[in-house]
């Protein structure tokens, strides 16, 4: 996406004899120079009070603006379903601000996130949360029951919260089993400010590596060859799913195998993986005459006139137990929490609807029980059986007609049904489709 400058309204002194009077004030002067006409209106050569240079106007002129874009989104939604965006920011003054995005598919067919407010807010407990989303929809008339997803970049504590608020039915977001925590597009996403360092060096994988290996190999001492090891062990494991996560189009069934894999794979280095690594630092540390700890000593805690020992505590109990098997257990949790089996059985039977690859995952079975699983609010049991003799004719149709044999994804999908005019003859497809494309879970898999 292309970068758009900003032009701050005021500059730090826009006195007359400054000389830094700011960018805005310096551009309408630079325009002055070759206009004579706009000279004599502006600046020094209107009334005072219509220069709108004043603090108040100018954030009046920025309110009016801001209101115009949030109507032109609430247009562009209409009725359809979407899905809230939440984020956790901060203001200079670092007051705390939720940021917050809607997710929805416009009449024709293109998937929109667009950002639709900041809010401030006194603490994050969940009636505080809810009432300030609700607020804000509210104010737009967006009706919480048209909510189709939520999601969270960073908000581990929002998130949290708000799920907690919905599973308790402080909200109401519909009624359908659709209504769940959704899925980041990994390596694009902050997993939470523990987790973000690791993401980092997971997404940098090849360049990672050419700067670990010396330092597993080479490092100052011990800790910091072995950390360096530890490290290289689990992006080893997670840097397939990684990869296959940030492509631009996937297989969705091997990606959800391979996060199956991927939590075998961390489970089993929980179990049987300190053994190795600890005799492989020994082995390093022997080859080049390192003093090696003694790992049944007792670990010492604290610092200066504070520290004392564990008389409980080994020193191997500490780093088996306290850094390398927490380590891992946050990295299995974060998994777990990302991909439930929920969310993994939705992304499976979505796929169905994939045009990639001349349809070749297409299961009428599978898009029946999409709907039946997922959004059994959304199609009544008449549409539900109506869907299904639906999908034989989109099979024959659809599925085999020449326009449609070389489309990728399933936005693409939506827009080329939209276009010929087969969406108002598959309405109820069509209608699932954006669903699907609704869920913020498709932004790590459908576009």
């Amino acid at each position: 996406m292309t970068s758009i400058p900003i032009l701050c309204f005021r500059g730090h002194d826009e006195s007359l004899d400054s000389k830094n009077i700011g960018n805005f004030i310096e551009l309408i002067k630079f325009t002055l120079t070759f206009n004579d006409k706009v000279a004599s209106v502006v600046l020094e050569n209107v009334p005072g009070n219509a220069k709108y240079t004043s603090p108040t106007i100018q954030k009046e002129i920025l309110h009016i603006l801001t209101s115009n874009v949030r109507n032109t989104i609430r247009e562009e939604i209409g009725d359809a379903k979407f899905c809230i965006l939440v984020d956790e920011v901060r203001d200079e003054s670092k007051r705390e601000q939720m940021a917050i995005i809607l997710r929805f598919v416009d009449k024709e067919g293109f998937i929109k996130e667009r950002f639709f407010h900041v809010v401030h807010f006194r603490d994050t407990t969940a009636l505080t949360l809810k009432n300030e989303i609700c607020a804000v929809l509210s104010h737009h008339n967006l009706h919480i029951k048209n909510i189709r997803g939520q999601g969270y970049d960073g908000a581990s504590n929002m998130r949290e919260q708000v799920e907690n608020m919905i599973a308790s039915n402080e909200i109401k977001t519909g009624r359908g089993a659709n209504q769940i925590g959704t899925l980041q597009r990994a390596g694009d996403t902050r997993w939470g400010s523990h987790f973000q360092s690791i993401c980092i060096l997971i997404k940098m994988f090849d360049t990672t590596c050419k700067v670990i290996n010396p330092i597993s190999e080479a490092g100052a001492n011990y800790k910091q060859r072995g950390d360096a090891e530890g490290a290289y062990q689990i992006m080893g494991i997670t840097n397939v799913l990684c990869q296959a996560l940030q492509q631009h189009s996937q297989d969705l069934l091997n990606a959800m195998h391979l996060v199956s894999t991927t939590k075998s794979l961390i489970q089993k280095l929980r179990d049987d993986g300190w053994e190795p690594l600890l005799a492989s630092v020994i082995s390093f540390c022997e080859q080049y005459e390192i003093d090696i700890l003694d790992m049944n000593a007792r670990y010492t805690k604290g610092r200066g006139r504070y520290r004392r020992q564990d008389e409980n505590l080994t020193m191997e109990h500490h780093f088996r137990i306290g850094i390398f098997t927490v380590a891992i257990d946050f990295q299995l949790q974060e998994l777990k929490s990302r991909f439930c089996e929920l969310i993994m059985k939705l992304v499976i039977l979505s796929s169905a609807l994939n045009p990639k690859d001349a349809f070749r995952l297409f299961k009428i079975v599978d898009i029946c029980n999409l709907v039946k699983k997922y959004y059994p609010q959304d199609f009544t049991k008449h549409e539900q059986e109506l869907l299904e003799s639906q999908l034989q004719h989109y099979k024959l149709d659809v599925i085999k007609h020449p326009e449609f044999q070389n489309m990728s994804t399933i936005s693409e999908l939506c827009r080329g049904l939209k276009i010929s005019g087969k969406s108002k003859i598959y309405f109820l497809i069509d209608k699932l489709i954006r669903l699907v494309l609704t869920l913020s879970v498709s932004t790590a898999i459908t576009e």
